[in-house]
């Protein structure tokens, strides 16, 4: 495929993942790691790590234009349950990218099939079960909240930096469930929970020789981060024209089976 048609087809890929996850609030993360692996050919340690960098440029974006909706105040009000799930997701994601730089790609491989189908089952479960409309948290003891907090963290901290994703599909509904807040203030909570927990496993990941796919893919990286804050916007526009029950179930069907085809029968 020639520099060009790969531009052209990144910048294509950001658009319509970019747009699709911008009408159910998401960075669309998780929908371009089997693009990258699939459609790009690239390594799969490589487009974890182009997954991650992606991601960290998207997340900054989505703070910056959530900052009308959702205020600092407003989030600064809820630092303790951002805190909370930091202090285990900034573990997770250290561990599990060091872990990734070590593992044989074919088990990574499974490791990432395994994942991607989570994610699946979780998006087509909020949309059957509308786990997005908690009303009070699920532990009212403060200490079983925060110990199930750090749980909870520890795991979406290793599936951010097994996936490169920013993992805003796990951290909203743990945010509104464990601590029954609004789904737009979990939203906003969920970024700022998400962009050091990327920070930390990008960081891990310096020390792979994989790193280098930061060089020799720069044009794909911006045609692709291009194409995913302008179809985030988009799909930000768009909010409310189709049912958001009904784009969660397409969507996660497409994730699994994407997921399935991609990485199942890769070596």
């Amino acid at each position: 495929m020639s520099r060009c048609s790969r531009t052209s087809l990144g910048l294509i890929a950001g658009l319509l993942i970019g747009a699709l996850g911008g009408l159910i609030g998401l960075g669309g993360a998780e929908f371009r790691l089997p693009v990258l692996v699939g459609m790009f050919r690239l390594p799969t340690l490589e487009a974890v790590i182009l997954n991650k960098a992606m991601s960290l440029v998207v997340v900054a974006a989505a703070l910056v234009f959530r900052a009308k909706a959702i205020s600092l105040d407003q989030q600064l009000a809820h630092i303790d349950v951002s805190l909370n799930l930091l202090a285990g997701s900034l573990v997770g994601a250290w561990w599990a990218a060091g872990h990734a730089i070590k593992m044989s790609r074919l088990w990574l491989d499974r490791c990432i099939m395994v994942l991607l189908a989570g994610l699946a089952i979780v998006m087509l479960s909020e949309a059957w079960f509308d786990l997005h409309n908690g009303s009070a948290p699920i532990f009212p003891d403060s200490t079983t909240q925060f110990l199930a907090g750090v749980l909870a963290g520890v795991g979406i901290g290793i599936v951010a930096a097994l996936l490169g994703v920013a993992g805003g599909e796990l951290l909203i509904p743990t945010i509104v469930l464990l601590y029954g807040l609004d789904v737009k203030l979990a939203g906003s909570l969920s970024l700022t929970v998400s962009l050091p927990t990327m920070l930390v496993g990008f960081a891990r990941y310096t020390r792979s020789d994989a790193f280098l796919v930061l060089h020799h893919e720069q044009t794909l990286f911006l045609s692709m981060v291009a194409g995913s804050i302008l179809g985030a916007a988009i799909g930000g526009l768009l909010l409310g024209l189709l049912p958001t029950n009904l784009l969660l179930t397409l969507l996660g069907l497409i994730l699994l089976i994407s997921a399935l085809k991609t990485f199942q029968h890769r070596h």
